[in-house]
């Protein structure tokens, strides 16, 4: 009987073991993200993709990368590409035991949602996306997903804004659908001018919040070098963004023009200057590669007919050495930054949903709230968008269109464990 007994809380620990990713799990309350302690959750984040592929699979690599991310300062990572079908466990307990959070995108190379061609939204960009969610929402780590990432990259583009509604609304379906834990579902946007505000209030207009993001990334490179607040156009960005519906963060940042990098931005992004407004950011990027964003490297630069896996000539993987001294001036900016943040239980959400724009010649083609697209439909040509139913003054473009060498943008190339317990101990009390 005690060999039976033993044997049961053996199979419950492991069991348990295998589901609870110890880590408070984060939420959206308005425009905050929040731990499910309450407390508010500000992004301190880094680019991860090791590979094109999937950074997440190797969980002693995980395990190095995670321990120094710790020692940065980081408390978030964003992986662009990741291969459904595989186990990530290690990697994804490797980063909570460090207290570090994922963001992940769902598409695939050849899934993602394009604004030529023209945009269509079918059954197979659906499961892919959906794979990936299924994987990822069983990780108590994972704070967000992205349905797309810089799909509309100039005004023309703007006819698949309706296509990344209707993924919204099916990845939402499918959670309801499968009772999957709620993991917040949002965009990753180029810093196109001539878009803003037009798509950021598109996507979160209307009544139906199934179909409107929960979240909003925006992958800009404004601040470079000796700029400022002003100077930089954050400021305008921020009073744009003021009265948003949805928390809005850098889902990449960190302009490398003036080099080494000094990350001034980050006293002002994680500062009383935007503190108030922006939930963080998503500095561009862990690993160095050909086009000098890189925090650490993994060794000197080798011959890519030697070692395969060294795209360009960078190793992937290994023990992570510093670029100095981009990185310890992240870590030393990191380290002084403190956000002012409000408890939940002290919150509350004020801001209303914005009207649907109407289309604007040369600026925006869709016209106000129109139906989504069905799953399988295309948009009948070029510039066109369903059938209607019913500004800040930076002017630079993300540096991301421009970015070379890089694996990772597609333009580039815990209750359910205590449960469970719960059973056993019920089934071992039976014995």
């Amino acid at each position: 009987m005690y060999s039976r007994l033993w044997a049961a809380v053996a199979v419950a620990v492991g069991l348990a073991a295998d589901y609870v990713n110890a880590i408070p799990k984060i939420s959206i309350t308005g425009t905050k993200f929040f731990t499910d302690d309450g407390k508010q959750f500000f992004i301190k984040g880094i680019a991860y993709q090791l590979n094109s592929h999937d950074p997440l699979l190797d969980s002693n690599q995980c395990k190095l990368d995670a321990s120094l991310m710790q020692t940065l300062g980081a408390n978030t990572i964003r992986v662009y590409h990741v291969d459904a079908s595989k186990d990530h466990k290690g990697c994804m307990d490797a980063f909570a035991d460090k207290g570090i959070y994922l963001f992940v995108d769902l598409d695939t190379f050849n899934t993602q949602i394009e604004q030529d061609g023209p945009p269509h939204w079918n059954s197979s960009q659906l499961d892919a996306f959906t794979a990936v969610l299924s994987e990822f929402s069983k990780y108590d780590n994972t704070a967000g997903v992205f349905v797309g990432n810089e799909i509309i990259t100039a005004s023309n583009g703007s006819n698949a804004a309706p296509f990344i509604k209707a993924a919204v609304r099916d990845v939402k379906a499918y959670q309801t659908a499968k009772n999957l834990r709620k993991v917040p579902v949002g965009y990753s946007a180029a810093d196109i001018a001539e878009l803003r505000p037009n798509l950021q209030n598109y996507l979160t207009c209307g009544t139906n919040p199934s179909e409107n993001i929960d979240f909003f990334g925006l992958n800009a490179y404004e601040w470079c070098g000796a700029s400022s607040y002003p100077l930089s156009g954050y400021q305008q960005l921020t009073v744009n963004f003021t009265q948003y519906l949805v928390p809005i963060f850098f889902s990449e940042t960190g302009c490398n023009t003036n080099r080494p990098r000094d990350f001034a931005d980050q006293d002002s992004i994680l500062g009383p200057d935007m503190d108030q407004v922006w939930s963080g950011a998503i500095i561009y990027e862990w690993i160095e590669e050909q086009n000098n964003y890189g925090l650490i490297n993994y060794g000197p630069k080798v011959d890519p007919k030697s070692n395969p896996d060294a795209l360009d000539g960078f190793p992937r993987s290994g023990t992570p050495t510093p670029v100095s001294p981009d990185f310890d001036n992240l870590k030393s900016r990191w380290a002084t930054l403190t956000p002012s943040s409000i408890a939940l239980t002290a919150y509350k959400a004020s801001n209303s949903a914005p009207s649907c724009p109407s289309s604007t010649s040369g600026q925006w083609n869709v016209d106000g709230n129109v139906a989504l697209p069905t799953l399988g439909q295309t948009a009948q040509k070029a510039g066109s968008s369903p059938t209607s139913k019913s500004s800040a003054t930076g002017t630079a473009p993300s540096a991301t269109a421009t970015k070379t060498g890089s694996a990772s943008g597609r333009k580039e190339i815990a209750g359910m464990g205590i449960g469970l317990v719960s059973v056993m101990l019920g089934f071992m009390w039976w014995l």
